[in-house]
This record gives C-alpha cells, structure tokens and sequence, in this order.
C-alpha cells in the first residue's frame, strides 16, 4: 500500500548555462541572510547603529564556515582519507558537511574579531544574534534534504522523507531529521525572543540560551539518525557534544546572571563627531550673529544715564567761550 511521504528533489543542483546553482548553497546564504536582517533590528533596538551586525558578519560567517567545514572533516575523517577515499573530496563544501560545533566556535573568533575592531563587547554583539543564528540553521537544515543526507531510521509516518538509491544510502522512507532538527530551531528561536522580552538577558546569557536549548534538540535527534559517525560508550559523539556544551551553556547562565545581572546600558560606542537624533540642529547664521553681538553695545541699568550726560558734555563743547560773541 502506498503511503503519504515528503519527496525528495531529484537533484541538489540545477545548471544555468556553465553555472552550477546548488541547493545546499542556496540554503546557507538564505540563512546568513535571515540571520543578519534580525540581527540587525535586535541590536539597534539595543541602541546599536544600522550596519554593524553585517560588518562584523563579514568576518564571523567566513571564519564560521571554516570552522565548520574542520569540525566534520576532523570528526568523519574517514570519509575523506581512508581506504579508496579521495582527501580532495574534504574541500567539497558544496556537497554537504558542515559542523555546526565548530561553525559557532570558529565564528565566535571571527565575530570576536570584528567586535575588537569596532570597540564592541562581544557578548552583546551575540545576544542579539543569537536568534537569527537559530534561524539561520532551520533554514540550512533544508539543505540536507536537497542532497538526500542526515536522514533517521525508516518509518512509514506521513511525513516520512522519501530517498532514492545512491552512493552508501539505500531507497526507502526515512525519519526526516533534518525537517525535525529546522522545526526544533525555530522554536529556539522563539524561546530566546520571549526570554529576552520577559527577562532583559544581557552580557551573553541570550546567547548561551540559545546553545542550551539547541543541544537539547540536537541530542535527541542525533540520537535518531542513522548516518555513519563515531561513538563513545554506544552514543554518537555528537550527542556527547551536545551534553558538554549544554551543562557549559547551563553554568555560564547561572554565573553569569549572578556575576554581572542586569542588561548593557551601552553596547556601541558613539564617535565624537557623532551626533544623536535628539541633537539641536546647527544654526546656519550663528557666525554671523556672533560677529553682530561683538559689534552690538552691551546695555546696562545705567546706559540711558551715561547717554544724557554724553549728551550735555557734547552741548557744552559747542556753545561759545564768553567774549567771544
């Protein structure tokens, strides 16, 4: 009997003309976009200026990228570089393989970097990403489905994806894990947007929310899914991961929140030659005005009297000396 399932794209690339247009590509850039727009707006709701959140972007999404592209190929090193394999193959970013373990740590130094640049504190530069990241990566999920990868046990569920045959990947209809690891991240991003609403986060805690409640997700999906990895005492080393970084997340939560409570009052320097919106504007005659006030005589109480005594000083001087009529 056939079943209701989510088809899968028959091919993760389509060609316009000598270029190859990738889905997988597509979904990142989407997410970086997503992610950047609502960054944006959370930090200049902070009282940060429009634009810094993409410049600083310019150098966290490259380095994020990297790091990666590193995670995966060091974690799935034998895909690259076992038997018959082709170490080429581990610079094939196109065809899938991001960790985003070392995306977040990676790109943390690549952020930090451009937060130094502009006199920025880090962790708000993070917090108010950090939703946007969640975004992001339920929108970078999608791509996983585009090359028919990262996909759990078989099930005959309505919302079961189907695969095709291909290369180590057998047909059938799987738990679709990336769709429940997107869903799961656009719930973290709705968490950390209310908890910041609700509880004013500051000095990073927005951020390590959002790892938190990712790991949490992430471990029991990882848990479900049927690709090659290593494991450490029967569980996947991802879902090793997920633990550590959760209870860091956890404890940096509770330090923080005791240690420095409370939200940034400022979180982007302003320039000297900066002015705010509330400033008065210049008055176009002010160097003229003040030429006039030097040449203008200053008025006294007593100025109408010196005025009449001039006067009479002025009378006498010209009337005539006696004898001389």
């Amino acid at each position: 009997m056939d079943i209701a399932y989510i088809p899968s794209p028959s091919t993760g690339v389509i060609h316009l003309g000598p270029i190859p247009l990738r889905g997988y590509a597509f979904c990142i850039i989407i997410g970086v976009f997503v992610a950047v727009w609502l960054g944006n707006r959370r930090w200049i709701a902070r009282g940060g200026k429009p634009g810094t959140v993409a410049d600083i972007a310019v150098w966290a999404v490259p380095f994020g990228l990297v790091g990666g592209r590193l995670y995966h190929v060091i974690t799935d090193y034998q895909l690259y570089f076992g038997e018959g394999r082709n170490w080429v193959d581990a610079f094939k970013i196109w065809e899938g393989g991001l960790g985003i373990w070392g995306a977040i740590a990676l790109g943390a130094v690549g952020a930090w970097i451009g937060c130094r640049l502009r006199g920025i504190p880090l962790p708000a530069w993070a917090d108010a990403l950090a939703p946007g990241i969640a975004l992001a990566q339920a929108c970078g999920r999608w791509g996983n489905w585009f090359n028919q990868e990262l996909y759990g046990r078989a099930t005959d569920l309505p919302w079961a994806v189907e695969i095709t045959a291909g290369p180590n990947r057998d047909a059938g209809t799987y738990h679709p894990t990336f769709l429940y690891e997107s869903l799961w991240c656009v719930g973290v991003a709705l968490l950390v947007i209310w908890a910041d609403r609700r509880f004013k986060l500051g000095h990073g805690r927005a951020f390590a929310l959002y790892v938190a409640a990712y790991c949490v997700g992430r471990g029991w999906i990882e848990y479900m899914r049927v690709d090659e990895a290593h494991h450490i005492l029967g569980l996947r080393l991802n879902v090793w991961t997920s633990i550590v970084v959760f209870v860091l997340a956890v404890v940096y939560l509770v330090l923080s929140a005791k240690l420095r409570p409370g939200r940034e009052t400022v979180v982007e320097p302003v320039a000297s030659g900066d002015k705010g919106d509330d400033a008065a504007p210049a008055d176009a005659d002010a160097p003229a005005k003040a030429v006039d006030a030097k040449k203008a005589p200053v008025l006294t109480k007593d100025a109408p009297a010196k005025a009449e005594a001039e006067d009479e000083a002025k009378d006498e001087a010209k009337a005539p000396e006696p004898g001389k009529l």
